[in-house]
């Protein structure tokens, strides 16, 4: 699940390692399909230094500017360092993943946790030393008030996620159990796991409003609490040395650096440049031309500056060019076919990225999840029913977004592209150039887009492309808007195409319905970003978050892959199976970095000065 990456872990008194099936007793940990890495008496994790030293500081930079520090409702621009699902600095959830697995979860607030065999509720038992900033003990009082919460006043999501619980009940203080509408949803109970757990007494202090943005420090669990705050500028997160979980294996190496700090910068490049003078300590770097050639400082500084690609197996999920369907123009799926044929991604790529991007042919590429060739048998089975219902080539051919020579001669794929447009009904074009159909009331539907973003780094990208869309009679606008305004643009679907990300896990579930269920496509917030309402796709989802094994999952998500790429929701763009980072010698990481994160502000540490 896009949220998720990664898994649980087990048994505290079995010799072997039960599976799913066969929890019934209380686990340290567990994992959706076989078994968990870790077992209970384990002393730290693989990808950590677990004698890290403690002390420093970790400055990073964010792109953009926050005006909350609330990330768990839709309103507002949260600050960095405030996960709005799994735990992050200030807070922490009832089981966290480790970064090596598929899909485990190990203790931490909760000590242990007991799945009903029919996977019909689940239960934890708290630990007495979790405690909140303030010295109060969490309980599950706690528990309850924040899955009530966050599924009726945080965002759309939650409800989508969360939405197979039927009821939550403290059994005592340190004992909840959450009971499920629905049986065989073998990663409800892990979801559930992951809830950020909130203070009940601090929300419903007197003047607080859980529902309204906030620049006032809340309270937390976590490892740091919130230091100073400049508002839309920077915020700075201080390490907390009574922490009541420092002890616990799965920190051991962990949450090294006694403060963390993010600066905000409106301008990648001036961005760029402040690494470059050494005002912050680590970049991820985005950007294939400026990895090759802004790096270049003087012989002293180069010294002293670490830089190189690490290979990473975390699934890349989508990044395109996503179609809003909501939109009457958009609706005709052989427009929005049409209109990829007018991407030049080969020619750009070689253009602005040395040729270094991979041309993204799946929803869940860089994983074993991706659809690839034709339909396996198994796949046949599931998909075979539905024949009439999908697009046919779903069955015949492998997907492959449209290719190009690379030269920027691309008349071949205009033509088709044009052929496409007219077989659309758009035969007519009017004085300005602009291709248009004469609909039943009389009245002309020009083919005039606009594509949203709020970066102008993609510009480049970008207009060739609507260039190209200008020589097949279409008029497109690429607009960029600040990212406040971008974000609200996105929450209310007022856009007819935005390029965007649909991240994905190693384990997708139950976070896929607001991917793409019809329930979520009106919901003003939701991640359902295209606006799709299909019968089909809301039952494959359900399948999906059914899977009994490994395998079923694989299958069914390479069976949804297909459906949702031969309708032709987006045009994608690229990805790259590779982190850039770059680094100042002040810092140090581990030998040993997960492939799924590489875990900076947690398993990262100061270099001795």
């Amino acid at each position: 699940m896009v949220l998720k990456f990664y898994i649980l872990a087990i048994s505290v008194i079995f010799t072997a390692f039960p599976t799913m099936a066969e929890i019934v007793s209380k686990q340290h940990g567990v994992a959706l399909h076989g078994e968990p890495k870790y077992p209970a008496n384990f002393k730290h994790l693989d990808y950590v230094n677990p004698d890290a030293p403690k002390g420093g500081v970790l400055k990073q930079h964010v792109i953009g500017s926050f005006d909350s520090l609330n990330p768990f409702i839709i309103k507002g621009h949260p600050a960095a360092g405030l996960n709005f699902l799994r735990s992050g600095l200030l807070y922490e959830s009832l089981m966290q993943n480790s970064s090596d697995e598929p899909f485990s979860l190990y203790g931490i607030i909760a000590k242990d946790i007991t799945i009903a065999p029919d996977r019909s509720w689940v239960s934890f038992n708290l630990r007495e030393e979790a405690k909140w900033h303030d010295g109060v003990p969490i309980t599950a009082a706690d528990v309850i008030w924040t899955f009530d919460k966050l599924t009726k006043e945080g965002q759309p999501f939650y409800k989508a996620y969360w939405g197979d619980v039927k009821s939550v009940t403290a059994l005592s203080d340190k004992e909840v159990k959450f009971e499920f509408a629905v049986k065989g949803n073998s990663e409800l109970p892990l979801i559930i796991a992951e809830m950020t757990i909130l203070p009940k007494h601090y929300w419903e202090q007197e003047g607080r409003n859980f529902g309204e943005t906030t620049l006032t420090p809340p309270m937390g669990s976590g490892a740091y609490k919130i230091g100073k705050v400049t508002a839309g500028r920077s915020i700075e997160y201080v390490r907390n040395p009574d922490w009541w979980g420092k002890d616990l294996a799965f920190f051991k190496g962990m949450n090294n650096f006694d403060k963390i700090t993010y600066d905000y910068y409106r301008d990648e490049n001036v961005a760029h440049e402040a690494f470059l003078s050494g005002d912050y300590d680590i970049k991820m770097e985005g950007t294939a031309k400026t990895w090759q050639e802004g790096y270049n400082i003087s012989e002293d500084k180069a010294s002293r500056l670490i830089k190189g690609e690490i290979e990473h197996n975390r699934p890349a999920g989508m990044q395109a060019f996503i179609y809003n369907i909501r939109r009457p123009l958009l609706k005709d799926i052989k427009l929005r076919e049409a209109l990829s044929y007018a991407y030049d991604f080969e020619w750009s790529n070689k253009q602005f990225a040395y040729g270094d991007y991979v041309r993204t042919n799946s929803f869940f590429e860089n994983s074993e999840l991706a659809s690839r060739g034709l339909p396996s048998p198994d796949e046949l089975a599931i998909l075979k029913p539905l024949k009439g219902k999908i697009p046919d080539r779903v069955f015949t051919k492998s997907y492959k977004a449209p290719i190009t020579s690379s030269t920027g001669d691309i008349r071949g794929n205009l033509r088709v592209a044009v052929a496409m447009l007219k077989d659309a009904g758009f035969t007519e074009i009017n004085n300005d150039g602009i291709r248009y159909k004469t609909l039943e009331n009389g009245e002309k539907q020009l083919l005039e887009l606009e594509i949203l973003h709020y970066s102008p780094v993609y510009e480049r990208w970008v207009l060739p492309f609507v260039k190209n869309l200008k020589r097949i009679g279409v008029k497109a606008n690429f607009r960029v808007v600040d990212t406040a305004s971008f974000q609200r643009r996105v929450d209310t679907f007022d856009y007819d195409i935005i390029i965007g990300s649909l991240g994905q896990s190693a384990s997708p579930g139950n976070e896929q319905r607001d991917y793409w269920a019809s329930t979520k496509a009106d919901i003003q917030g939701s991640r359902n970003y295209i606006g799709i309402k299909d019968p089909v796709i809301d039952a494959l989802i359900e399948d999906l978050i059914q899977a009994p094994s490994r395998n079923d999952l694989i299958t069914r998500t390479r069976a949804l892959d297909r459906i949702l790429l031969w309708n032709h929701y987006v045009i994608p763009m690229w990805h790259y199976p590779k982190w850039r980072i770059a680094y100042w010698d002040k810092i140090k990481r581990p030998d040993n970095l997960s492939g799924i994160s590489p875990n900076i502000t947690q398993t990262w540490w100061a270099a001795k000065q």
